[in-house]
């Protein structure tokens, strides 16, 4: 086996990187998990929202045939302008993410209309993944589509993490919570769910469009008022006041009947992924000694503790040594800069491992954007902020403005691979020589 040199650790992490994504592949992780059941059915419809929507759609455009009788699909649109013809059988719409915009409003009507066409004769196919959530954008009641962009925005800059922030959008929106199935209904509906939520909750993941909902309005109140938003967002504090009161129905809950109509199947998560990257590290000759997932936090203080733990880790004999992590941190956001949750853990992680030698971390978003930047992540060693530095570049100045793109596209430390087609949470590894 050849020697694992600290020199080659871009070669090393990218490696990593592509075997994470191959594991991930939503298409293949369909097949897996299609029930001959299905194999019988006469016709069918498909809806799909999320990053994996569009991989997704075309597999099961393959596995359905002609009994696909039609469909809609919104897109990430850098995903989408990279067929080469538009699909044939479904509908498809770019919708943004992570916040909405008009595009996703389009989309989502789209897929309500889909899912009341479908009849009880009819299997509707749903295709959720991450990314889900902003793009089954529809608002309920006398809200508008400005009032959901704008609580989706303050609760994002607050580090609001994704439980809180899908508890409110579930009650403001109609496709969330259960409200795709009760359009449906009483279509059979068979939801496959690429999760990108740690701990894997359905209600939660893409904000539960096909899942019993436990959240209730007087939950969503209570996000607003600990984020001190209801002055804010009045339109939407008083939509939820008024389901509070019971003036409008509550989401879908656990015990419903329409439940019955249902079958959601989780085919692809964090955990797989991580497995998939440490199975390869091992054969690649590290020893992996640390495998977590279900990584949550500040991402700052995240990316200090697992500096903190290479420390920990430097006088061990066995090197080369491999740390892998997995989950999903968030932002508070105190400054004006640019940039993600995994390249702000990075840079954190860099203030706190610089001078030190033949050590390499990366941090990066396995759909291949980190927050509202072109990347993915970012690749750092012990050596990241003495060139920082050569460059007039203080790393703690850009940490403090929340401007870790900017600090990482200046040293050309970014990891960008454009949208990958699928999102199952953030990838962490650490790589001692």
């Amino acid at each position: 086996m050849p020697t694992l040199l600290h020199e080659e650790h871009a070669k090393h992490i990218y490696s990593l990187i592509e075997v994470v994504t191959q594991a991930a592949d939503p298409a293949r992780a369909l097949s897996n998990h299609w029930p001959s059941t299905l194999d019988n059915m006469s016709r069918c419809y498909m809806v799909g929202a999320g990053k994996a929507s569009l991989e997704m759609a075309l597999q099961l455009q393959t596995l359905c045939g002609d009994k696909l009788v039609g469909g809609t699909v919104a897109v990430v649109p850098e995903r989408l302008s990279r067929l080469s013809e538009p699909p044939h059988g479904f509908d498809v719409f770019p919708a943004s993410h992570p916040l909405p915009d008009e595009r996703n409003l389009l989309a989502s009507q789209s897929i309500a209309t889909i899912a009341r066409k479908a009849e009880e004769v009819d299997i509707l196919v749903a295709l959720i993944s991450g990314g889900g959530s902003s793009h089954l954008m529809l608002p309920a009641g006398e809200l508008v589509f400005e009032d959901l962009r704008r609580v989706t925005a303050l609760l994002q800059r607050a580090g609001a993490p994704i439980r809180a922030l899908n508890t409110v959008r579930k009650h403001c929106e109609v496709l969330k919570g259960g409200g795709l199935l009760r359009l449906a209904y009483p279509a059979q509906v068979w939801a496959f769910i690429l999760s990108d939520v740690v701990g894997d909750s359905l209600n939660v993941i893409a904000s539960g469009p096909t899942s019993p909902d436990p959240t209730t309005y007087a939950d969503a109140l209570k996000v607003l008022d600990y984020y001190n938003l209801h002055e804010s967002v009045p339109a939407i504090t008083s939509h939820l006041e008024m389901g509070a009161r019971g003036d409008i129905p509550e989401t879908l809950k656990p015990g419903d009947p329409i439940l019955t109509n249902v079958h959601n199947i989780l085919i692809g998560n964090n955990r797989l992924v991580l497995e998939a990257a440490r199975k390869h590290a091992t054969r690649s000759g590290w020893h992996v000694i640390g495998f977590e997932f279900g990584v949550e936090g500040e991402a700052r203080i995240e990316g200090l503790n697992l500096a903190m733990r290479v420390h920990s880790l430097l006088d061990r004999p066995d090197r080369p040594l491999c740390y892998l992590m997995g989950g999903e941190t968030s932002v508070t956001v105190h400054g004006e800069g640019r940039g993600g949750r995994n390249q702000e853990l990075a840079l954190a992680a860099a203030i706190h491992l610089d001078g030190l030698e033949r050590v390499a971390l990366a941090a990066f978003a396995t759909d291949g954007v980190d927050g509202p930047t072109d990347a993915a992540g970012a690749i750092v060693t012990g050596e990241t902020c003495a060139r920082a530095r050569a460059l007039g570049m203080d790393a703690q100045e850009y940490l403090n403005n929340n401007d870790s793109h900017t600090f990482f596209d200046r040293i050309g430390s970014l990891i960008r691979t454009g949208p990958t087609g699928t999102n199952v949470n953030d990838v962490t590894m650490a790589l001692i020589y």
